[in-house]
């Protein structure tokens, strides 16, 4: 990547383009981009290249990059992908600065197109310069009317901070760009980064994260190269109140392989993604509706924290649809405060129940001010964070009487506010909309879509610095033998149970006898991850004899099954009580991203129910308690049916001290504890087996 910032900034705001490639020829690549330039009223100084043409727009052509003056800010290459090489050698003879490939033919064809970006990318890197692309749209600086893309496009006019739009596909910049734009929000800048050969798409956010004309980010990557960056600049962001809203396609493995096919991505682990950039305070969305709405939502409210939603409306099916709906995603709806239901029912017909949703019922068409009166009441709710009215907007009188009486509410608000008039394409009068957008209430067709808008804001949990990704050891992964993972817990003060490496019978009794009956016994490797499948453990032995016959039926069953492979011995280990509820527990290191804490219900229960739950290393005691408690079978821990509270603190304790150990030593690739025997509060945790690989 590009370490210098003045490369980028040289590309984002040139005072010098030049256009290789012009061309005056109606709808072709090249004359849309002078096209562009003329409609924005470039003010820099434009050179044209081009060798069919003696003049574009009146500005007089160059017949070759070797013709320019030297040290051009940026060379816009609408040039075919076999001539780009020799182009970009001729920008660094020349000291351009940046450069943007549009042509396509690259990484995303297979091993040649990506041996031939990867040569491009080294001779730009060599000279310094900054590179969008190929295989990309360009970009748009409305900032500084600075137009390097084909797509014909018309300027915006801006007043205040903005929404910078990024994203690798040419199609979806072009996309979010005019989704956005159609709800009156301003853009800053329109990126799109494609195969990212030199830039990537962290690198143009970084540096756009401390411009004073963007206020928020709207990004859309397929992957992102380097997490260390992109997570360095997600907290800039959080920290200057710039809301990040990220989509992030991913998640199925035929999406991942079109990733590769589409811009040459090499997709990560999805999960392990979301898990870190949500830490981070960016809102991942994971449809284009949630994408543009929840866009506007946190553009609007850059610094709304949302635990509880309002609902206004004048029907009782919409306010029966929105419990249901509410429920579904995950969005509080809380109860009103006494104050709160005395004011109302000041306002309200006395056949109204007052609850939240609000059903201000069919009065609201016959008196109009109900509607401003009742959100000004649920506003002074201080169990409300956020409003929203969602109505049958009616006739363009009643949407104009709703508007006026809601207006002064809303406009002026300290909290989030949104309205959605239902009715789908039903038009809207235009003075409403003017008006409404002038005002910069977030107006919706649909009360599902911002709902889930504000569902996704209420889902900002947390933000936390986290330790950067450890640099991984080379070699080969390994498989750590059990007890050799458990005495390595136990020098971190993790408990384990007691017991002891024995070598041959007579050692396994004498450790057996000091450690005291019933114990178990296990065949030890580090080649034999799943020992109960060469029936190379016994449970419950109750004393010597019991003791002797396991030893012999293990090497019996070894010899069947695993005749000449080298054990290490048998671990005697003392077995654990009766126990309440048993978790799965590991901490595995992602190359990119770093390490990760992964738990959910243990045995049968991890694959019947699905129930995991995700945290970077490095995070708040709180938060891991938090994501605990949010399984969905965590009554279970916490009592159920007149069964005890477990020792949540002990499985905190546990995690905690995992995520250090996986931190202070980086050549611990994974530690999974499975099962982790949980006992009532008070009585701890107990680990029954650890699988752990290294590298060497």
């Amino acid at each position: 990547m590009v370490q210098d910032g003045r490369g980028i900034d040289r590309l984002l705001r040139p005072r010098s383009v030049a256009v290789v490639g012009a061309s005056s020829e109606p709808f072709s690549l090249g004359a849309n981009v002078m096209a562009n330039f003329e409609t924005f009223g470039y003010t820099g100084n434009l050179h044209p290249v081009s060798r069919r043409f003696e003049t574009i727009n009146g500005i007089p052509c160059r017949k070759s990059i070797s013709e320019l003056p030297d040290g051009i800010d940026l060379a816009a290459l609408v040039v075919p992908a076999a001539a780009v090489r020799q182009a970009i050698e001729e920008c660094a003879a020349k000291g351009i600065g940046s450069a943007v490939i549009f042509a396509s033919g690259f990484a995303e064809l297979g091993e040649e197109g990506l041996a031939e970006q990867a040569e491009i990318a080294r001779i730009a890197r060599a000279a310094g310069m900054a590179v969008l692309g190929p295989n990309c749209l360009g970009f748009t600086n409305f900032v500084s009317s600075v137009p390097v893309t084909f797509e014909r496009i018309q300027p915006m006019a801006l007043n205040g901070p903005a929404v910078a739009v990024v994203a690798q596909s040419g199609a979806m910049t072009g996309n979010i760009r005019e989704a956005l734009r159609s709800r009156g929000l301003p853009i800053a800048y329109a990126i799109s980064t494609g195969n990212e050969a030199v830039l990537a798409a962290e690198d143009i956010l970084s540096e756009l994260v401390d411009d004073e004309a963007v206020g928020s980010f709207a990004v859309f990557v397929e992957q992102i190269r380097n997490p260390s960056a992109f997570l360095a600049f997600a907290h800039m962001a959080w920290d200057r109140g710039k809301p990040v809203v990220l989509m992030h396609p991913g998640r199925s493995q035929r999406s991942r392989e079109a990733a590769q096919s589409h811009t040459g991505a090499m997709a990560g682990d999805h999960a392990v993604m979301e898990t870190f950039v949500r830490a981070a305070g960016v809102t991942l969305v994971s449809s284009f509706d949630e994408l543009f709405d929840t866009t506007l939502l946190r553009h609007r409210y850059p610094h709304a924290r949302i635990n509880g939603l309002g609902i206004v409306t004048n029907s009782g099916a919409v306010r029966g649809f929105c419990l249901d709906f509410c429920e579904d995603i995950g969005l509080e709806l809380p109860l009103l405060q006494q104050e709160t239901s005395e004011a109302l029912a000041d306002v309200l017909p006395d056949f109204a129940a007052i609850d939240n949703p609000l059903d201000i019922t069919a009065m609201g068409m016959s008196k109009p001010s109900l509607f401003g009166d009742s959100c000004a009441a649920m506003l002074e709710d201080k169990g409300i964070d956020a409003l929203l009215v969602a109505a049958m907007g009616g006739a363009p009188r009643q949407v104009m009487a709703k508007w006026e009486s809601l207006k002064p509410v809303m406009s002026d608000a300290g909290k989030p506010v949104a309205i959605a008039f239902m009715g789908d394409e039903l038009p809207m009068p235009q003075e409403f909309l003017e008006d409404i957008r002038a005002t910069g209430v977030p107006f919706f067709r649909s009360p599902e879509r911002a709902m889930r808008a504000f569902a996704n804001i209420a889902r900002l949990e947390y933000h936390a610095g986290l330790p950067a990704p450890a640099q991984l050891p080379g070699g080969t992964t390994r498989t750590v033998a059990e007890h050799q993972g458990k005495a390595l817990l136990r020098e971190r003060g993790i408990a384990v149970p007691d017991g002891e490496l024995a070598r041959d019978l007579a050692s396994a009794k004498a450790i057996a006898a000091r450690i005291g009956y019933p114990v178990a016994l296990k065949v030890q490797a580090a080649h034999i991850a799943h020992k109960s499948d060469l029936g190379g453990v016994k449970l419950n032995l109750t004393d010597e004899a019991a003791l002797e016959r396991a030893w012999q039926d293990i090497e019996t069953s070894l010899e069947n099954h695993a005749a000449g492979e080298a054990i290490d011995g048998m671990l005697v280990e003392k077995m654990a009580p009766a126990f309440d509820l048993e978790l799965v527990v590991s901490a595995r290191r992602d190359p990119s991203w770093g390490v990760v804490l992964i738990f959910g219900l243990g045995g049968v229960l991890t694959e019947l129910l699905r129930d995991i739950r995700m945290v970077p290393a490095g995070v708040p005691r709180a938060v891991i308690e938090s994501k605990l408690l949010s399984l969905k079978a965590a009554h279970l821990l916490q009592g159920y049916r007149g069964s005890p509270r477990l020792d949540i603190d002990a499985v905190v304790d546990l995690l905690e001290r995992l995520a250090q150990l996986m931190l202070d030593d980086c050549s611990i690739a994974e530690i999974e504890i499975n099962p982790l025997a949980v006992y009532p509060e008070g009585g701890g945790v107990r680990i029954l087996d650890v699988l752990m690989t290294r590298r060497d």
